[in-house]
């Protein structure tokens, strides 16, 4: 098994257990003031009765969450390096997301852009040379040809859209965007 994939899996079941999300999760130890790695790791052992495994991945990413947000464009601009062709993708969509609202956050990652209001609602990813992601979280949302089941691309999304090039951000796609900002809210 990758480790992305055992990563992902590993995240999905934190989730479904707890009833938390990433973001909570970051949260939960920003308003501990909790900054150190083994910090952070007993306490998702102590608090919340994680194995040291469980305990150990979720720390990372939520480090690397925490890392992550304030690197900016320069961070943006890593992702597409040779991957060019996908930024317009990009582009198209943040245009869309920014006319949501004046509390849309576009905060920037290692490898994805994450997208939130009060929570995480979408994540962009250029995921390999041909295809970029677009994770969504839209609880209780049918999956149908394009929109498909999140959770095995990304723990954190409950749906995801594959899209190829500029002209697949489309009506529809912007309108799961806008469920997902207003289901955040």
């Amino acid at each position: 098994m990758e480790r992305d994939e055992m990563t992902t899996k590993i995240l999905t079941k934190i989730f479904a257990e707890s009833g938390r999300q990433l973001d909570e999760f970051v949260q939960l130890v920003r308003e501990n003031n909790l900054k150190k790695h083994g910090e952070i790791r007993s306490y998702f052992k102590d608090e919340h009765g994680l194995s040291y495994g469980y305990a150990n991945t979720l720390a990372h990413i939520v480090r690397d969450e925490i890392e992550g947000t304030s690197t900016g464009d320069a961070l943006v601009d890593s992702h597409y390096t040779g991957k060019e062709h996908l930024r317009p993708i990009y582009d198209a969509i943040i245009n869309h997301v920014q006319g949501f609202g004046d509390d849309v956050e576009i905060s920037p990652k290692k490898s994805y852009v994450s997208l939130r209001r009060k929570k995480q609602f979408g994540l962009l990813q250029p995921s390999t040379k041909t295809r970029f992601d677009v994770g969504l979280i839209i609880k209780g949302k049918e999956v149908g040809d394009r929109l498909e089941d999140g959770n095995k691309w990304n723990g954190m999304c409950t749906h995801r859209v594959k899209l190829g090039d500029e002209s697949q951000v489309d009506d529809q796609l912007i309108s799961w965007l806008k469920e997902a900002y207003e289901n955040a809210g």
